[in-house]
């Protein structure tokens, strides 16, 4: 069956865990690294001035995030593909929440390019006084948390499927899924109280981070060196073949 069906669950897991690595190492250096280089928190001037003689560095941040978002796509088919053996609906749920928040992740990148056309050589160097571009372009950065609380959102509800998914199959570790089920609310926890209650929500980090480390980071790592149990998926895929040809059978 895995022959004839192209690269083996195992196979595809490791590819999984590939991409989730790339996602983690990448999401790290664009939302982690180049912000805290770039970005003065509440100091326009400075992260205009940094924006400017870092831009290559701006650059690189913007288009690692770029590939983040890419490799969203293609972890949300292989997550389907692996989970939909235990259960079809649930998985088709987490690939809608994973490419919406992906959709909303990467629409938010448009705007980090403001500070870059703001802060060129075109018009609009000469349209506005520097105080005014500097504060335009310092707002792409602010509204930043925001969409990254807005897609977190997202993100957590694909977790808690996850949690679940690896916590009903048998062939990922269930102490994996305990994780994801923690990072899940810990998603939901910190994106909804950034949205009510910004002050709040700073006092979480970099504690309600720590489940997203041990969670996602655990999960990727078993991906990528372990895959999963060939022969349990086997069984959940063939009960879903059972169940799917007594359904029909009930139909005709």
């Amino acid at each position: 069956m895995e022959r004839t069906r192209g690269a083996s669950p195992r196979q595809l897991a490791r590819i999984a865990g590939a991409l989730y690595l790339i996602n983690i190492v990448l999401g790290a250096f664009a939302i982690s690294i180049v912000p805290a280089i770039v970005v003065v928190s509440g100091d326009a001037a400075a992260t205009a001035h940094n924006i400017q003689t870092h831009e290559l560095l701006y650059r690189l941040g913007l288009v690692a995030h770029l590939v983040v978002t890419v490799t969203n796509v293609p972890l949300a088919v292989i997550f389907y593909y692996l989970f939909k053996v235990v259960n079809r609906r649930l998985a088709l749920l987490d690939a809608f929440f994973i490419l919406v928040a992906t959709a909303i992740e990467a629409s938010g990148l448009l705007n980090q390019f403001a500070p870059l056309v703001l802060l060129g050589s075109g018009s609009y160097a000469n349209a506005l006084p520097a105080a005014q571009l500097q504060a335009l372009a310092y707002l792409p950065n602010a509204l930043s948390g925001i969409d990254y609380s807005i897609h977190t959102v997202f993100f957590g509800f694909d977790a808690l499927c996850v949690a679940y998914l690896v916590l009903r199959s048998t062939f990922l570790p269930r102490a994996i899924g305990v994780l994801m089920a923690i990072d899940g609310l810990a998603y939901l926890v910190y994106g909804f109280a950034d949205l009510l209650a910004p002050g709040f929500a700073a006092q979480l980090v970099p504690w309600i981070q720590l489940p997203a480390l041990f969670g996602e980071g655990s999960l990727c790592l078993w991906l990528l060196l372990v895959g999963v149990d060939v022969e349990r998926w086997k069984e959940w895929a063939s009960a879903a073949m059972r169940m799917r040809s007594t359904e029909m059978g009930a139909l005709e």
